[in-house]
């Protein structure tokens, strides 16, 4: 006669896979993917009146990104290399240029009456532009603003722009608001 086969207890099975995955969840880290770090403005208020802030179009240096990646600046082809360089001179205006950003004399605390620039980077791509010449170009437009920052941080406080309090940062903030408009994409050459 043939002999039975014993069975095998399967009872806490269910309880160790419970416990695995418990487990498993509780050390396995999650990557997190990080985007651009903007700050977005405030909500407005509902019961303020909306007014359109009209802009000239001196004050407004045009960034084109087509969907072949060629940049366009102010109607001028340039290379990426050139981008930053050139943000930095159209908001500081340095010679008085009529074609450059305007500016208004402001009262900053430590800074007394300083000349802050209403120029404004309009930034544009097409909806074929690659992620990262996208990326490139933010990364040289916000190098600029960075760059004007610490400049004016290092002659005022006598240290770069990371390591100010939040009140100078403020105030280095207030000279030079990094101001740049990023419009929803186009399709430029397409249907």
């Amino acid at each position: 006669m043939a002999r039975k086969v014993p069975e095998v207890n399967a009872s806490s099975t269910a309880d160790i896979a419970f416990l695995l995955l418990i487990f498993f969840l509780m050390t396995t880290t999650m990557n997190v993917d990080t985007g651009l770090t903007r700050m977005l403005p405030p909500m407005p208020d509902p019961k303020q009146k909306q007014e359109d802030v009209e802009v000239k179009r001196r004050n407004i240096f045009t960034v084109l990104i087509n969907k072949s990646d060629r940049l366009l600046v102010r109607g001028e082809p340039m290379e990426v290399s050139m981008l930053k360089e050139k943000t930095k001179e159209f908001i500081m205006n340095p010679n008085n240029d009529p074609n450059l950003a305007e500016f208004e004399e402001r009262e900053l605390p430590k800074l007394g009456m300083y000349r802050v620039s209403k120029g404004v980077v309009s930034l544009q791509n097409d909806r074929g532009t690659s992620y990262d010449m996208y990326m490139k170009v933010q990364n040289e437009l916000v190098a600029a603003y960075n760059e004007l920052r610490n400049d004016l941080s290092m002659s005022v406080y006598g240290k770069p722009y990371g390591k100010l309090s939040k009140d100078e940062q403020e105030v280095i903030s207030k000279a030079i608001p990094m101001r740049i408009s990023e419009a929803e994409p186009k399709n430029v050459g397409g249907k």
